[in-house]
Order: C-alpha cells, then sequence, then structure tokens
C-alpha cells in the first residue's frame, strides 16, 4: 500500500473512533442509570452534554494551535489523551468522575480531528484531495451512523463501560502506527504565540451558546440559567472577534471567511449537520417507542444507512476531484432530505420495515455519501496550507454546533417520545427535510472549486564566478 494511503486509514481511523463517541454513548445511558441509581437524571445528563459543550467549544483552539505548533504532535497528544480518557470513562467509579473524564476526552477528540484531515491532504496531489477528504469524511458519517447499532451490541455484551474500552481496540493500533508514519508540518511563518485570551473568549462564547441549546428544554428555555448562557455567549462572541481582529496570532482566522468556497461550505455544513444528527436520533427513538423494537434491532434496521454512505462517499470524491463539490452537494443535500420525508408521508404506529423504513434510510444514507464528503471538500480545498487545522477546526466547530442545535429542536418537537408520538415524529422528520433542502440551496452558491497547486519553486539564480587574483 502507497504511504498516502497508509496515512489515510491511519488517521480515518481515529476520526472513526471520536465521532463514534458523540452517539454510542446514547445507547448507554439507560444502562448507566442502573448503575448510579443513587444521581438523578440531571446528573447523568452531563455524560452527554458535557462531552457536547466541550467538544464544540475546544475544536477551533485546538486547529489553531496545531497549526502553530505541529499538527503530528498535536494529533499524537490528543489521540493519547482520548485513549487514557476512555479508559477512565469505563473505569469511573461515580457520575462525578465519569463526567470528568468524559471531558477530557471530548477535548482529545477535538484535538484529533482537525489534525487529522491537515496530516493527511499533504500526502496527496491537488487532483486526488476531493477523494482524500471524502474517504475521511465517510469515516466519520459512518461512525455516527453505526454507534446506535455498536452501542446496542457492548450494552447487551458487558454493561455500558464497554462502549468506552473499545475505543482502545482502535485507539492502540492506531497510536502505534500514526507515531512512525506522520510527518510534522506546521505554519513556519507564525510569529508570537496564539492568543491564549481569545482561545477563552471564544471557548466561552460557543460553550455557553452550546450549553444553552443542550439544556433550554430540561431547565426551561426562559430560565436563569438557559439566558444566562445565552447572554455569555453574546457578550463574549462579539469580545472574541474585537480581540481576534486587533491581536496578531487570533486563535481563529476570521480572514478565512473572504474565502466563497469555505463560508459557503461551512453555513451548508451547519445547516446540513442539524438535519443529519437530529434525523440519527429521531429514527432510533422512533423504532424504540412507537414500534416498541429492541435497541439491537432499532440498530440494525437503520444500518442501511451508514452503508449506503460508505458505498457512495469514493464517488462523492471522484466527482469532486473532476468537477467540483457542487456536483455531488446538491443532489446529495436533496437526496437527504428525501428520505426523511417519506416516513413523514408513509409511516404509522404499525411496523413495516421494508415498505416504509428501508428505502427512507437508504435515501438518507445516499444523501449522508455524496453531500457530507463534498461539503468538507469545499470547506478546506482552497484553504492556505499554513491555515489547514485552523479552518478545519473552525467548520467542524460548526458542524458541531449545528447538531446540537438540531438535536434541541428535535427534543423540543418530540417533548417524551411514546407509543402514541406519531405526530411529534411526523414534525421532526419535516424539520430534517427543511435542513437537508436548505442545506442544497446553499450548497448552490459553491463555485467550481479546485485544490490550489504548489508554485513551482524558484531556480535559484546562480552566484557569479569570483574573479580569480592575478599572481
Amino acid at each position: 500500500m502507497e504511504r498516502r494511503w497508509k496515512v489515510l486509514v491511519v488517521t480515518s481511523a481515529v476520526v472513526f473512533m471520536a465521532l463514534l463517541d458523540v452517539t454510542i454513548v446514547n445507547i448507554a445511558f439507560t444502562d448507566l442509570g442502573r448503575s448510579f441509581p443513587g444521581d438523578s437524571l440531571a446528573d447523568l445528563s452531563w455524560v452527554l452534554n458535557g462531552y457536547s459543550v466541550m467538544f464544540a467549544a475546544a475544536l477551533v483552539p485546538a486547529g489553531r494551535l496545531a497549526d502553530r505548533y505541529g499538527r503530528r504532535r498535536l494529533f499524537l497528544a490528543g489521540l493519547l489523551l482520548f485513549i487514557a480518557a476512555s479508559v477512565a470513562s469505563g473505569l469511573a467509579p461515580s457520575v462525578p468522575v465519569l463526567v470528568a473524564a468524559r471531558l477530557v476526552q471530548a477535548l482529545g477528540a477535538a484535538t484529533v480531528l482537525p489534525t487529522s484531515l491537515s496530516l493527511t491532504l499533504p500526502e496527496f496531489p491537488p487532483e486526488r484531495r476531493g477523494t482524500a477528504i471524502a474517504l475521511s469524511t465517510a469515516a466519520g458519517a459512518v461512525a455516527a451512523g453505526v454507534g446506535p447499532s455498536l452501542g446496542g451490541l457492548l450494552v447487551d455484551w458487558q454493561g455500558w463501560r464497554a462502549v468506552f474500552f473499545v475505543n482502545l481496540v482502535i485507539g492502540l493500533p492506531a497510536l502505534a502506527v500514526a507515531s512512525r508514519l506522520l510527518r510534522e508540518s506546521r505554519d513556519e511563518r507564525a510569529k508570537g504565540i496564539p492568543d491564549a485570551l481569545g482561545a477563552l473568549l471564544l471557548a466561552g462564547a460557543v460553550g455557553g451558546l452550546a450549553l444553552g441549546i443542550v439544556k433550554g428544554a430540561d431547565w426551561g428555555w426562559s430560565s436563569g440559567r438557559v439566558l444566562a448562557a445565552f447572554g455569555t455567549a453574546a457578550v463574549l462572541l462579539p469580545l472574541f472577534v474585537v480581540r481576534s481582529v486587533a491581536h496578531p496570532a487570533p486563535v481563529a482566522d476570521l480572514g478565512l471567511f473572504r474565502l466563497r468556497s469555505f463560508t459557503v461550505a461551512t453555513i451548508g455544513t451547519f445547516v446540513f449537520g442539524a438535519g443529519f444528527f437530529a434525523s440519527l436520533l429521531c429514527n432510533v427513538l422512533f423504532l424504540t417507542t412507537v414500534w416498541d423494537w429492541s435497541v439491537l434491532r432499532a440498530g440494525a434496521a437503520v444500518t442501511p444507512g451508514p452503508v449506503m454512505a460508505a458505498v457512495l462517499a469514493p464517488a462523492a470524491g471522484r466527482l469532486t476531484d473532476r468537477y467540483g463539490p457542487r456536483v455531488a452537494a446538491v443532489p446529495g443535500t436533496l437526496l437527504f432530505g428525501t428520505g426523511p420525508l417519506l416516513l413523514a408521508l408513509t409511516a404509522t404506529t404499525e411496523p413495516h420495515y421494508w415498505p416504509v423504513l428501508f428505502p427512507a434510510a437508504t435515501l438518507t444514507g445516499a444523501g449522508v455519501g455524496l453531500s457530507l464528503p463534498a461539503l468538507g471538500s469545499a470547506a478546506v480545498l482552497e484553504l492556505p496550507p499554513q491555515r489547514l487545522a485552523t479552518g478545519i477546526g473552525m467548520t467542524s466547530a460548526l458542524r458541531q454546533l449545528g447538531a446540537v442545535v438540531g438535536v434541541a429542536a428535535l427534543v423540543a418537537l418530540l417533548g417524551t417520545p411514546g407509543p402514541q408520538a406519531l405526530g411529534g415524529f411526523r414534525h421532526a422528520w419535516l424539520m430534517v427535510t427543511g435542513a437537508g433542502w436548505l442545506a442544497a440551496v446553499v450548497s448552490l452558491a459553491l463555485g467550481r472549486i479546485r485544490a490550489p497547486r504548489p508554485e513551482p519553486e524558484k531556480a535559484a539564480r546562480p552566484r557569479p564566478t569570483p574573479l580569480k587574483e592575478a599572481p
């Protein structure tokens, strides 16, 4: 196997592992409650919510630090941190210890996500980078899709602790290979220390926004705690922008938004992320409540979606390399929105898997396989090489915020799902359809994007031959 494909495999495996934890722990929540009966649901919810908030808040600073101090160095540090925190989570004797370990785990995931692709892309020629991005992005999409089914298997087999220990199976071999295989790269022109205060302002703003959205349904949208969270974000975000404009080494390069491809793709990723993550949770909840299926059966039922995403991702990469990402992003987002629309129109309280759920899951998965890689390519293909990790961290943070918004909207629409909640699920599916088709409208604004080719090195000027001294 060529070196570039080895790099892609090892970094994609780590992306798979990091994004698997976004959804796999959801399935373990019920078993977790049985292990800690003395803790309230509000306390247990921080096992999920703490991860989401920390993950979103740390992505941009992690990407900037990687560009400044070395992407390989940060990738290996983040991977080691993630593995150690996974072990601590699996061994946690109490909920506070588990929540603390999950926060550290999210910090590790936020470090490896932007660095993985910034280490991979330089290994590929510009005309093949769309394929590399597609395969890497597909790994994350498949991880999020198979999380519920894999989580169900592990919980049924060994209980909730197994969903954390499974990370060792992927993480330790990846760490051994990556430490020998990956090449160091960084922004050699960077000067000064990245703005630490700016990083804190951004993390506080993103964390406050994510916290308010995540806990809005539980605490009440007009409660003092939710308003304080949103107020914190509203104050800190403008301060961060002002600080970034004035600082010589800002934690986020706001100038990247002058790139049309980056801006449009990041907006599209935010909108699509809201629909994608809401869809993942919505379908599993529908199967386990309205159809009263077991978690294992529900996980198997939604598997065609991740399979289709994995099958079509290479095609999305080839289309992007040849024609630009818009050719795959627009039909992909339209297909993604059509799947939940089909469910909204045909699903009933009586289980009908093959004529109802199977075609919907297949269409949705096909849309994911085309659109997520295309939007990911559009966001990074025109980034300056010295800002790769920074840009990837920024667009990944917006995607994670989209996920938080989508799941919060889903919870608000469904309330407490039960066997008679079909009407709420219809509204949720229509919301996902709207997110997919809105992402299609955004994707129309993508131009014919190409990865910039490296400038040819200028030939060195010949040094003048020194005159020989007269004897």
